[in-house]
């Protein structure tokens, strides 16, 4: 079944009910309930052989004692001081302020750049990316300059069999928990995929890819698709209704080259029809059938596409009835059924299929919140809204569980809710050009969330204990994004970049001249040197590095933006000053620390070139991180009082819950130790 996917493609996300009805409740519940009988006969059964298997493969390295039971941390992806900040003096995050006044709170420093995927690497491995190897969702292939994904690969061995790899490297500190004898249950932190081994469970987070092997590609089927409508992370799929029905296809996970060498998608067929009564269309997806009404999601739908004879990929998707006349129907991307997954997103592998007999069916991409499908314009305000908050209950229904079922050791949880939202519902339109949008202004749809995320941390404090410690967090703040700058432009008209003879940059770095190129960009980073000895086609020698850097870091910095006379460079950090470690030139060159209101424009971001160095951001998202990372911190926390005299930042996070536990913190870790600054008596 696993050898039948194909490689992911390039993440689209950086250019992503059927009532069962009372019998199968009933149904389901007792085979839920037969299920966890026969795990606990199998626990006690094998419980002795596990002891004494355990007693002589696994050696328990030693920690010292101390009076830490369990440690709890609540990751809030996105949440901003200055918001939280505003919303505590106005009495609106009662629980953040009680549990601030009580122990401590802080800003935090992010990782440079301040992007999630290296954000979140440097909180769990306590290193900065030129150890962890994370610098970007995007990373370049140095023989061909494609961008690649960063976080993982998905290969074929001569058997064509599916191989994964994760490409972060270090050690996250819950593994090096592990090697100490703690238990640790972690959810959804980003860059886990695919999941490793170590003493615990884990549900995979960001970068896990959809059934088709993208990072989120949605469906629409329409009645009437207009001419233009090609999007970006998804695509529209004409429907031609014979009276009220109709039938489509809906297209699945790529399959591997046949006996001809033709490599193909796996589809299923729909069935469509309109003007059903107590409805406005009914769907039927194999053997299920789901009666749906305007503007409301069906429960999660399970989709099997045939790879063969004796071999289903199985997966789960929602339908939301966007239209009636002219008729749109809206299919998420398709995730991979946690009950049956195509692809391991947890460890072990049946953690993932206990969660969902446990909660029931669950997203499973890494970027669930469909945040493309909103920007292109094939969901709205409100189907957005109701999809991200669909996906939190999910997400804290397995988190109170867990911090109930782990007693002891380390539960750890990251949700996504206030990332999505804040880069959907800042508004750059909303600005006068000239002026940046103000990121912390009132904001009833962002307010309302920031005070459901303190609701989640009352329902998580009611659950600490004495011997608890809870450690609240955000890899990062938000900033506007108002206006996109081209890099790749403005080094071409800077003599940095040539186009090839005739023609300009394509997408992906196509069409660049890189015998007379020094320098290039993509992604939302930097900016990378052509250097011979690394590129294929390097042009830059070894002795020019620094002349090239500074003279790039000093024009660059002078930059004016014509139309609102700002500057829209922060600052510009030399990877050689701020990466140590054996990955340190596997990253950008030159980080790019944008001004607030400014990013990498979208062109930009997947190395396309454009006709003016700045345009004006018209998409609905309007709200980013990526700029420098003293402008965006995140938030900090604890139940307990932590000498914070020194600052903090999220690669302290690892070394402090590891001296929390005993655990002696290796030398490989860039962090420090927040120790408590009246530590009690053990």
């Amino acid at each position: 079944m696993i050898a039948t996917l194909a490689l992911p493609r390039i993440a689209p996300d950086l250019v992503a009910y059927i009532g069962p009805g009372a019998g199968f409740t009933f149904v389901g519940s007792v085979l839920v309930l037969l299920s966890a009988l026969v795990l606990v006969f199998a626990s006690i059964a094998t419980w002795p052989f596990r002891i004494f298997l355990g007693a002589i493969f696994r050696r328990k390295a030693k920690r010292r004692k101390t009076d830490v039971k369990r440690v709890i941390v609540l990751g809030l992806d996105g949440m901003d001081p200055r918001r939280v900040e505003r919303l505590m003096r106005e009495g609106r995050l009662p629980h953040m302020a009680r549990l601030a006044e009580s122990g401590c709170y802080s800003r935090i420093e992010s990782s440079c750049p301040p992007i999630s995927p290296a954000a979140w690497s440097s909180f769990m491995t306590g290193t900065n990316p030129g150890k962890h190897n994370i610098f970007d969702f995007l990373n370049r292939n140095l023989r061909s300059y494609l961008p690649e994904l960063s976080s993982s690969a998905i290969r074929r061995d001569s058997k064509g069999r599916a191989v994964m790899k994760l490409l972060r490297k270090s050690v996250p500190f819950w593994n090096i928990l592990g090697e100490h004898g703690v238990f640790s249950t972690v959810l959804r932190v980003p860059i886990t995929f695919p999941p490793e081994k170590f003493h615990g469970v884990l549900l995979s987070g960001m970068c896990v890819p959809d059934l088709r092997g993208s990072q989120g590609t949605f469906t629409c089927f329409a009645e009437t698709p207009r001419a233009e409508e090609i999007f970006e992370g998804g695509e529209v799929v004409p429907v031609k209704f014979e009276g009220d029905c109709a039938e489509a296809i809906l297209t699945g996970p790529p399959v591997a080259a046949d006996v001809r060498r033709r490599a193909h998608s796996l589809t299923t067929k729909i069935r469509i029809r309109k003007n059903v009564s107590n409805g406005d269309a009914g769907v039927r997806i194999g053997k299920q059938r789901v009666i749906l009404k305007k503007g409301k999601y069906s429960e999660w739908l399970r989709v099997s596409f045939r790879a063969g004879m004796f071999r289903t990929i199985h997966g789960i998707c929602r339908l939301l009835l966007v239209s009636e006349s002219p008729f749109r129907l809206y299919v998420t991307p398709l995730n991979i059924d946690p009950e049956k997954p195509a692809l391991p997103v947890s460890h072990p592998d049946y953690y993932s299929i206990y969660l969902a007999k446990l909660h029931g069916p669950y997203a499973t991409l890494g970027l669930a919140e469909d945040t493309w499908a909103h920007t292109e314009g094939i969901i709205d305000d409100q189907g957005f809204l109701d999809q991200a908050y669909d996906i939190h209950e999910e997400r804290e229904r397995m988190f109170l569980g867990a911090l109930r079922t782990t007693r002891a050791g380390l539960c750890a949880c990251v949700f996504d809710t206030p990332d999505r939202m804040q880069h959907m519902f800042m508004r750059p339109r909303d600005s006068v050009p000239g002026t940046p949008t103000d990121p912390t202004a009132p904001n009833a749809i962002l307010d309302d969330m920031y005070e459901r995320m303190d609701a989640l941390v009352g329902k998580t404090a009611s659950h600490v204990g004495k011997r608890d410690v809870l450690i609240v967090l955000s890899d990062h703040g938000f900033s506007s994004f108002d206006r996109g700058v081209n890099i790749n432009t403005w080094l071409e008209q800077e003599g940095f970049l040539k186009s090839v003879e005739g023609g300009s940059a394509g997408r992906y770095l196509q069409g660049i001249d890189w015998s007379a190129t020094s320098a290039y960009s993509f992604g939302l980073a930097g900016i990378y040197l052509n250097l011979k000895g690394r590129e294929s086609q390097g042009s830059v020698e070894p002795e020019a590095e620094s002349r090239i850097k500074a003279d790039i870091t000093q024009r660059l910095m002078a930059l004016v933006d014509p139309v609102t006379g700002r500057r829209p460079v922060h600052a510009i950090h030399d990877a050689a000053k701020v990466y140590k470690g054996p990955y340190a030139r596997s990253g950008p060159d030159l980080v790019v620390g944008f001004a607030e209101g400014y990013r990498f424009s979208w062109k930009a971001a997947i190395g396309e070139m454009e006709k003016e160095v700045f345009t004006f951001n018209t998409r609905s998202w309007g709200g980013d991180h990526c700029v420098d990372r003293s402008l965006v911190p995140g938030i900090f926390i604890c139940n307990r009082k932590l000498d914070l005299s020194a600052g903090v930042g999220l690669v302290d996070m690892a070394p402090t819950v590891l001296d929390l536990f005993g655990v002696p913190v290796p030398a490989h870790m860039d962090g420090k130790v927040c120790r408590p600054s009246n530590p009690p008596e053990s």
